[in-house]
């Protein structure tokens, strides 16, 4: 039995990050022993979300790496557009998805998977503003609140975030064996 500790690491806009979509997965992958690195850009110790949450940064984003980290997560809300075209966090994505880790995103956070060019040919879902830049990076758009393809986990918006974690700490879960 592998008994080393479980860790992911959560990216979320250094402001304007949807409180959901960050605090609900976050609370329950802690309750079952998956300890999580909060990142954003730049080199803010405390962001706030839309709706005042505060989240404290624990890494920086070229601290992310697929042999320390078993998975990222991608947390959406209107700030999250940062990432969009932001080479770095492409090449963090596309680096975790080549070694086998989990990848995940909520709302519309999924399209910088999609540009990030992990999602085509793979079934996702999104936020109803991301759909056309989906299919325009060859994601297959999948109407659902929660979309499992392999190791990708992509949720549609905050009303998923109690799915969405749930998802996440399972795949998780599944590394041990």
């Amino acid at each position: 039995m592998n008994n080393k500790q479980r860790l992911v690491a959560m990216l979320i806009a250094p402001k304007d990050f949807r409180d959901e979509e960050y605090f609900q997965p976050k609370v329950m992958l802690e309750a079952v022993g998956i300890k999580v690195s909060t990142v954003a850009k730049g080199d803010p110790e405390e962001v706030t979300g839309i709706k005042g949450g505060k989240a404290h940064i624990d890494a920086k984003l070229e601290e992310i790496n697929s042999l320390i980290y078993d998975g990222l997560i991608l947390v959406g809300g209107k700030g999250s557009e940062i990432y969009f075209s932001n080479k770095e966090v492409h090449e963090i994505i596309r680096s975790m998805y080549k070694a086998n880790k989990i990848v995940a995103a909520i709302c519309i956070a999924p399209v910088i998977l999609a540009k990030a060019g992990i999602l085509k040919n793979h079934k996702a879902t999104v936020h109803q503003d991301g759909i056309s830049i989906f299919k325009n990076n060859g994601a297959e758009y999948i109407a659902k609140p929660l979309v499992i393809d392999g190791n990708i986990i992509t949720a549609k918006d905050f009303t998923a975030a109690m799915s969405f974690g749930d998802a996440i700490a399972k795949k998780v879960k599944s590394l041990i064996k």
